[in-house]
């Protein structure tokens, strides 16, 4: 149950939150904005025309960026409220009245879970739903450019390419599907003028391409990897290809981090479908998943001890050293998840494993 003391702190909590997400996400689009303004007019027919593509672009991008600085988010709303709490002696008087700074942790790595639970709503829903809006360049808020795919590996083994995809109209035009079998072995060649996407339900990742002047060429019988003059070769017209490859996933794999906008469930959906080389970046992504809200929570307590005490004095400087300490986890994890893309766990649990003994140093040294 919520005392007053926890009210009082969790609405101090709220309103810095809330000036944070303005301040550090207002930071990073209008710095990201004055590096690409010159993307944005490159293909700009009036400079009212602009506008529409920076507010297209950055109103989804909000919520990477949100995903990208929620830890840091949380841990600036909470080092205001505490330094404020102990400028004016606050702490002073909570500790006069018998309750242990410990208790006033409590609330505040509660408020920690609550901000971490909203990082895992947008990481695990909002954002593989605009994970295709996420991918446009700069120039391409809109997504109206098209574009040629070459040899998108679908979910079967198939590689899929077309002389262009159009955004607008959702069509693949002058289509080739290459089907493999387990061995990587090419067995059929599946060709179309022209192929639009068919969902099995609104919204869905799976579907058919529905073929324009479509035809297959197959042989009935298991052979070596190349096509050979002596094969059986058939060529039979057909109208419509089963994919995993919508529309929504042909955009987004034109991004080179396009498995970091995916949901976890579609990770181990994946599975050990793709590549080798995809198979690592999965296991990767996973473990960066999972360990990013730990980190987020260390990030919090590593600063506690720093603006949690009952001295009144050089609030300054405990700042200071709050933002070496956790600005230090922060840049040794984002070199971890960064640079440890070989499919291994350990560069994901790196910070988990170097800054989890220095938190419980610092707490342990936390008069209360």
């Amino acid at each position: 149950m919520l005392t007053t003391l926890d009210r009082y702190i969790l609405r101090g909590l709220i309103v810095n939150y809330l000036i944070a997400i303005g301040v550090m996400i207002s930071l990073y689009i209008v710095l990201d904005m004055f590096i690409n303004l010159d993307e944005f007019t490159e293909n700009a027919t009036a400079t009212h025309s602009v506008l529409p593509d920076i507010i297209s672009y950055y109103g989804n991008r909000v919520f990477q960026y949100f995903a990208q600085l929620s830890g840091v988010i949380t841990l600036f709303a909470c080092m205001l409220t505490l330094s404020r709490m102990r400028r004016i002696n606050e702490m002073t008087a909570i500790l006069a009245g018998g309750i242990s700074l410990y208790r006033v942790a409590a609330t505040v790595l509660g408020f920690g879970l609550a901000t971490t639970t909203m990082w895992y709503i947008d990481s695990e829903y909002i954002i593989p739903s605009i994970a295709h809006k996420l991918a446009r360049d700069h120039d391409d808020a809109q997504g109206t450019k098209t574009f040629k795919i070459r040899f998108l590996l679908d979910s079967d083994g198939s590689l899929m390419s077309a002389h262009r995809y159009d955004p607008q109209t959702e069509e693949l035009h002058r289509l080739l599907i290459l089907k493999r079998d387990a061995n990587g072995h090419l067995n059929n060649i599946i060709q179309a003028d022209r192929a639009t996407w068919f969902p099995d339900k609104p919204g869905s990742q799976h579907g058919v391409w529905k073929l324009e002047r479509g035809f297959e060429i197959a042989r009935p019988t298991e052979s070596e990897a190349a096509f050979d003059p002596g094969d059986d070769i058939r060529r039979h017209i057909i109208d419509q290809v089963a994919s995993d490859l919508s529309p929504q996933a042909i955009e987004m794999r034109q991004s080179a981090g396009w498995i970091n906008f995916l949901s976890s469930s579609r990770l181990d959906e994946l599975g050990e479908r793709l590549d080798p080389a995809s198979q690592g970046r999965i296991r990767h992504a996973k473990h960066v998943r999972f360990t990013t809200p730990i980190v987020n929570l260390l990030m919090l307590v590593l600063g506690l001890p720093f603006v949690l005490t009952r001295v009144p004095a050089n609030v300054l400087g405990s700042v200071l050293k709050l933002l070496l300490v956790c600005g230090s986890c922060f840049l040794f994890t984002f070199i971890s998840q960064t640079f440890g893309k070989n499919g291994t766990p350990l560069p994901a649990w790196m910070p988990i494993m170097v800054f989890t003994p220095i938190a419980v140093i610092l707490l342990d040294r936390l008069k209360s």
